[in-house]
């Protein structure tokens, strides 16, 4: 039998109809091996699915074509500022990667969360984007906030597969905000949340501010079932945006049947 590691990306999407035909659910799902590549072909038998300790009925598993909408949070504060190079060289690949077939917003986390491009899937509009990405000097990060804003954003726009994506270095993190209201942000939108952080030297460890971070990053990526990586260089950018490309452009559908009781 084939050892293959599982990572589940949920989200469940909510009926349309009456509550007396709900009786099928949607949840995408990724499945990686050992080496965070892809694993396709899997049958509907190969799936469980549990809701609250409960075994559900896999009714169909089929690849997921419908497209993502991905909210790109990037680092933008003074911690940055000595690997611009690396940062923009992974977004012009990511872009190339996913351009044309799934949403794409670009947001800076430098000061305050600033909308660099809205969703679009123009690839012209992406690469220009690029351009756009700058340390702003004295800055701190508001990871927190940005996150709450993107979930907002995909929530108002019933975005079907919503997926948050931050890259942050170890800067200070200024955004005066708990952890629990994140992560009922991110719930509430459906949103997946993947973080790719930077590690470095100088970020107050202590402060109220980065505790709250990284238990955000924490509860956020295990609830929703998103990657979290730390890196040891900006140069492992690029090959992490990839795999998660690659990752995300190989989910699984899974369809399953919920009673309507």
């Amino acid at each position: 039998m084939r050892a293959i590691g599982l990572l589940i990306l949920a989200m469940l999407l909510p009926a349309n109809s009456a509550w007396a035909q709900a009786t099928e659910q949607t949840i995408y799902a990724s499945v990686v091996d050992k080496n965070d590549a892809p694993v396709t072909g899997l049958a509907a038998s190969e799936f469980v699915v549990r809701e609250d300790d409960t075994a559900r009925e896999v009714l169909r598993v089929v690849p997921a074509t419908e497209p993502m909408q991905i909210a790109l949070l990037i680092d933008t504060s003074q911690a940055m500022e000595e690997h611009l190079l690396d940062v923009r060289t992974a977004l012009r690949s990511f872009f190339k990667q996913m351009a044309g077939k799934h949403d794409i917003a670009l947001i800076g986390l430098g000061e305050r969360p600033t909308v660099l491009l809205d969703y679009t899937r123009d690839a012209a509009r992406l690469e220009k984007s690029v351009g756009s990405v700058f340390s702003r000097s004295g800055s701190g990060t508001y990871i927190l906030d940005g996150i709450v804003e993107a979930s907002n954003g995909l929530r108002r726009r019933k975005a079907a597969r919503p997926h948050i994506v931050v890259y942050a270095a170890r800067g200070p993190e200024f955004s005066e905000r708990y952890h629990q209201s994140v992560v009922d942000a991110l719930r509430e939108s459906g949103a997946t949340l993947h973080t790719l952080t930077l590690n470095r030297s100088g970020a107050a460890m202590g402060s109220r501010e980065e505790q709250e971070l990284q238990k955000a990053i924490a509860d956020g990526t295990k609830m929703t079932g998103g990657r979290r990586d730390d890196l040891l260089t900006p140069m492992a950018l690029s090959d992490r945006l990839q795999s998660l490309g690659n990752e995300l452009q190989n989910q699984y559908q899974v369809v399953y049947a919920r009673p309507s009781r």
